[in-house]
């Protein structure tokens, strides 16, 4: 399988690269991004194939299928990560929350969100890919929350690679930031960014194209890679999930074999949603990905109105931070896909220059095939969080989101799979917020939620607050090269 990139050739890079050159050095064209040729066909013989396979066996196949140049016992180590969590028969269970709509928990692994499912086994294979080159590479990864602790958790202590996180000074739970704070591996470093996470993702794709950047690291022997979903290598391990919950919903009888379903995605960056795109357009039966946000709804709008405008638009902090994005990567590869690299181009140049672009009718009318969008306030969630512990299902703001999109976007009657992208306890101050008991803290309401709600706290996360803190570095994002050289 061969990569392109979504903004066209520039002449100096090449006109394709492999999947492992993909995702060693994801910066593309033009500022780009790398996207595949084709798909591997999700038709009803392959997903026969697969009525009831293990979830690694689903995987190794799809990964075969894609035609990855990564060696087939590197695969089978990388997904065999997935065996650590929760259940490892199981590392994505479906829960149904009503009679047409289940809930795809994807936060069973260690650092109890979804990115744990791409960043375990992509981790593995990056830092495998570097080893047997003999190269040593940083890898940069900018987090709303979530991104960061998954991806110092699959690096952490791996040979040839060393990790800069950047988060946003207080654009996370308190969890999400003991996360990253507290780990000692000396391969990683965190660093704490004065401003959100548009600031943070803008200096990590700013640094990726930065030729300056890149001399400086070659001269340490340090070539650059990224852990954010600008990498394909998140991307490809996205997909899967969506597969295995198609077939999960077989499985319980909750539908047959070729009926079509809702997905409903939160979305931040894209990269789930897209995921759930590339997985419909290979012929899994979607009828449509419905898109869930906060308050900070531009991608509602870029669906809804074919417009994304960041003029005279501020991020706003809120209780799902995961989703405080204004500027979502992985658009651009749905945009690549149904308009082209000289559209995608002119579009996302405009955006750069003039803060904004507007898509034509027929444009938008081709995004509304597969997408359609709503949004929540921090109000609204809380509500839906308490509804849903009285019928005995407890779940995170993120999720919360996802069910005004299921009760006003479907335009059929057919069953949904709402995506879960983090437990109730990377954000439990919340939580107990909703059920009626603020707190001023973490500690205090995971207390109080476990005994409350009869729910658990992992020992991952219980014992986060007995750990010392390592990393205490806040800088102004001007500041960001010179603290990653440093640590170099």
């Amino acid at each position: 399988m061969q990569f392109i990139e979504t903004r066209g050739n520039d002449g100096v890079k090449p006109a394709s690269v492999s999947f492992s050159e993909a995702i060693l050095s994801p910066s593309a064209s033009f500022g780009g991004l790398y996207v595949p040729t084709a798909l591997p066909a999700l038709d009803a013989a392959f997903l026969e194939k697969h009525k009831n396979s293990h979830y690694k066996t689903l995987a190794m196949d799809f990964l075969t299928t894609f035609g990855i140049d990564i060696d087939r016992e590197v695969i089978e180590s990388a997904l065999n990560r997935y065996d650590a969590f929760d259940d490892p028969q199981n590392p994505v269970p479906l829960n149904a929350i009503e009679n047409d709509c289940c809930v795809s928990e994807l936060y069973h692994g260690p650092t109890r969100a979804f990115k744990d499912m791409a960043l375990q086994p992509f981790g593995y294979i990056l830092s495998k890919l570097a080893q047997a080159r003999g190269e040593n590479y940083l890898i940069m990864a900018a987090t709303s929350g979530d991104t960061g602790p998954a991806t110092l958790e699959t690096f952490k202590n791996q040979d040839n690679v060393k990790v800069a996180c950047l988060y946003p000074e207080g654009g996370t739970s308190d969890v999400q930031r003991l996360q990253m704070v507290t780990e000692d591996a000396p391969n990683l470093k965190v660093i704490g960014v004065k401003g959100n996470f548009d600031d943070t993702q803008n200096t990590l794709k700013a640094l990726l194209a930065s030729e300056d950047f890149k001399e400086e690291l070659e001269r340490k022997n340090i070539k650059l890679s990224a852990a954010n979903s600008v990498n394909f290598g998140r991307i490809i391990f996205q997909i899967i999930y969506h597969i295995h919950s198609y077939l999960e919903m077989v499985r319980c009888g909750k539908i047959a074999m070729g009926e079509k379903i809702y997905l409903v995605v939160p979305s931040g960056n894209f990269g789930n949603a897209l995921g759930g795109y590339y997985a419909k357009k290979a012929g899994l039966p979607i009828e449509k990905i419905l898109i869930s946000s906060n308050v900070n709804n531009i991608l509602t709008d870029w669906i809804e109105k074919g417009e994304y405008d960041l003029t005279g638009r501020k991020l706003v902090l809120t209780e799902s931070p995961a989703m405080d994005i204004l500027k979502s990567s992985n658009i651009e590869r749905i945009m690549f896909d149904k308009f082209g690299a000289a559209r995608t181009k002119e579009l996302m140049e405009a955006l750069a220059s003039e803060g904004k672009f507007v898509l034509s009718d027929e444009e938008r009318a081709s995004l509304q095939e597969d997408f359609a969008a709503s949004w929540s306030d921090d109000a609204e969630c809380e509500n839906e969080i308490a509804r849903y512990v009285k019928k005995g299902y407890m779940m995170d703001p993120h999720t919360a989101t996802c069910i005004k999109a299921y009760e006003t976007l479907r335009e059929k009657s057919l069953p949904t799979v709402i995506y879960s992208t983090a437990e109730w306890t990377k954000f439990s101050p919340t939580v107990a917020k909703a059920l009626g008991h603020p707190v001023n803290g973490d500690i205090e309401a995971l207390e109080w939620v476990s005994s409350h709600a009869n729910v658990t706290v992992p020992p991952m996360i219980r014992g986060l607050f007995e750990k010392p803190i390592v990393h205490t570095v806040v800088v102004e994002k001007e500041k960001i090269k010179e603290e990653m050289l440093n640590f170099l």
